[in-house]
């Protein structure tokens, strides 16, 4: 019967082969899912003899890991701004480079405003901000009835109190209006697409990836669509593609748009684009 230790490492060797990224860091989160333990209890039970029905589950998922499954949804878990999501194929994976939007947004913030998260996937965005502003009324929205089901799961597993509503863009926001909107649009064009690493083209939902030809195509919807619902002074708060920053300035360029700034992240490149209506 194989130890803990030994399984990990036979299971590093086996990605690295297969050349998954991070292949360490796949095998710990794979035998912490399988074994229900934490990736630290890993190390502290080095020497556990592993059972041969767990020892299964750990090669069914390790299988599928080397096949390019990204480990989120293998695990159907991540933890975001200090919430607890369920991850499935119907959404994008919610990155770091997304918290960090959180931050800069938290900034510019108050609470009892009202806030939107549109194309909200897993809800990481809106979740996120009611976590930090309780006080804010926040509302959900993605064009994906698998994305809304699962951003409801996600606000009831984690306490709480949203709207999640289903729709393209602002259809289900007639006759409302808000103070701080956010999106996270699918904005690669259809070069890029062609260009993603396969764990994301083959796995990850093309309907949150994909924009159009330009990449920029619902940024130009929301400058076209969202003057009704705004209030006075409301604060846009988007995330961007990393060749986008000027192109979000010429598609924003009207006099009544101001404060428009873009934000790089870590790596130095275009991510962010926040703006106010005025």
């Amino acid at each position: 019967m194989k130890t803990l230790g030994e399984i990990l490492k036979s299971s590093t060797e086996y990605l690295s082969k297969k050349e998954v990224g991070r292949p360490r860091r796949s095998s710990e989160e794979i035998l912490s899912y399988a074994l229900e333990i934490s990736r630290m209890d890993l190390y502290l039970q080095f020497d556990r003899p592993i059972q041969e029905k767990e020892l299964d589950v750990c090669r069914e998922l390790l299988k599928k890991r080397g096949e390019g499954i990204p480990i989120e949804y293998l695990t159907r878990k991540l933890e975001f701004y200090k919430c607890k999501l369920e991850i499935t194929p119907d959404v994008l994976i919610p990155r770091p480079e997304t918290e960090l939007l959180i931050d800069f947004a938290l900034k510019e913030m108050e609470g009892n405003k009202v806030a939107w998260d549109l194309c909200c996937g897993s809800g990481c965005i809106g979740l996120a901000l009611k976590k930090a502003l309780p006080s804010l009324s926040v509302t959900l929205s993605d064009l994906s009835k698998g994305a809304v089901d699962l951003a409801k799961k996600n606000a009831k597993h984690n306490d709480l109190a949203v709207e999640v509503l289903e729709g393209d863009l602002f259809a289900p926001f007639a006759g409302k209006k808000v103070d701080y909107l956010f999106c996270n649009p699918p904005y690669i064009s259809s070069e890029e697409y062609e260009a993603l690493d396969i764990e994301v083209k083959d796995f990850e939902p093309k309907m949150a990836l994909l924009s159009g030809e330009k990449g920029t195509e619902f940024y130009e919807r929301i400058a076209e669509e969202v003057l009704p619902f705004l209030n006075p002074e409301a604060k846009l708060f988007f995330e961007i593609g990393h060749l986008q920053g000027e192109k979000l300035q010429a598609i924003f360029n009207q006099s009544y748009w101001n404060n428009k700034t873009c934000i790089k992240d870590w790596a130095g490149l275009d991510r962010y684009f926040f703006l106010q209506y005025n």
